[in-house]
């Protein structure tokens, strides 16, 4: 099924957003389509933690208001929400990865749940925001390892502390929602989106980033759970639904719901490998006989039917695709090309 999605440039013209995480991997490319479309954007995150850095690669500073500073400072939070009276909000500011969640459980708890606190909080009485987008993770779901993908009703859990932390705080967005939020007419709505591959992201512990700078320094790429399953999308699918939700919501309070977003399939972290060096055209790799260190789910996949029948949000790019236009990317960006022109070009042939 190819989406009937579309995004309303006449909606997101001149509209004041406020984007939380702008400086991280989706967050950039997130502020980079809102500028295309003329949004009035303000951006509240940490420094760029990566280098290099597609925030700073494709200069966003230059087209909107960035905040550096940390969502676990209710104080800033509040400002920032206050000076840009935002109409629409989309929170992606998060710890986001589960290794170093195992590493600093107590800083991702506070990113995760009170950072959320802070920007709802800060939305309260704030009559000028219409509809907040407050993305999570596919990871929420208590995970039974089961073949069956989950819908959006399936129980909430958590066993490392990054997924837990974004369970806990759906039930707090909830609370937000119901107390305070709804009454005041502000759509607040959930997005669970699957893993995302894409060019510009550098983070560590990530499949895509790690091979690329294993076979660009002519080494092995080591990985830890070949067999493990995920529902990877390129990073402009929730991207877009992102933004369609938004443009949805800000009419229809009814979409105040969690919203699941992925691939009409799942595959190994072995798929995903041997798709990316053929794109690449060399790269050795060490696939891991025993698996070692600490608990990350085996298997996961998404039912992201609600979407594609009340919102007609369905996935454009397969795996196939996802993974060649990821690893075209880099290797291009390593050859010298602008990230500009490389995120342009995806951006064009996606719409």
């Amino acid at each position: 099924m190819v989406s009937r999605m579309q995004l309303d440039t006449e909606f997101w013209r001149g509209r004041r957003v406020l984007l939380t995480g702008h400086t991280g991997f989706k967050g950039a490319w997130l502020a980079y389509l809102l500028n295309n479309l003329g949004a009035e954007l303000t951006g509240l995150s940490l420094a760029p933690n990566t280098a290099p850095s597609l925030f700073t690669a494709l200069k966003l500073e230059q087209g909107m208001r960035s905040h550096i500073g940390d969502i676990r400072d209710a104080a800033l939070v509040k400002q920032v929400v206050q000076d840009c009276q935002p109409e629409v909000v989309l929170h992606l500011a998060a710890q986001a990865l589960v290794r170093p969640s195992y590493r600093e459980p107590l800083a991702t708890f506070a990113t995760n749940i009170m950072g959320s606190a802070h920007v709802l909080e800060a939305l309260r009485g704030q009559t000028s925001a219409k509809v907040a987008v407050m993305v999570t993770t596919d990871k929420v779901y208590r995970n039974l390892e089961q073949i069956h993908p989950y819908p959006e009703t399936a129980e909430l859990g958590g066993h490392d502390p990054y997924s837990a932390s974004k369970a806990a705080s759906e039930l707090l967005i909830a609370s937000y929602r119901d107390s305070f939020l709804a009454e005041q007419g502000l759509t607040v709505a959930v997005a669970r989106a699957g893993n995302v591959i894409g060019g510009g992201d550098w983070s560590e512990d990530r499949l895509l980033p790690d091979a690329i700078r294993a076979w660009e320094n002519g080494q092995p790429l080591q990985v830890r759970r070949p067999q493990s399953v995920r529902p990877w999308q390129h990073v402009l699918e929730p991207l877009a639904a992102y933004l369609s939700l938004a443009q949805a919501g800000y009419q229809n309070s009814s979409l105040a719901q969690a919203w699941n977003f992925g691939p009409d399939g799942a595959a190994t972290v072995r798929e995903v490998v041997e798709l990316a060096r053929h794109e690449f055209g060399c790269g050795d790799v060490d696939f891991a006989v025993n698996v070692t260190g600490v608990h990350e789910a085996g298997l996961l996949s998404l039912d992201a039917s609600k979407a594609r029948e009340q919102l007609s949000i369905a996935p454009r790019w397969d795996l196939s695709v996802a993974v060649s236009r990821s690893v075209r990317w880099y290797a291009d960006f390593l050859a010298g090309v602008p990230a500009q022109e490389l995120c342009q070009r995806d951006i064009d042939a996606y719409f």
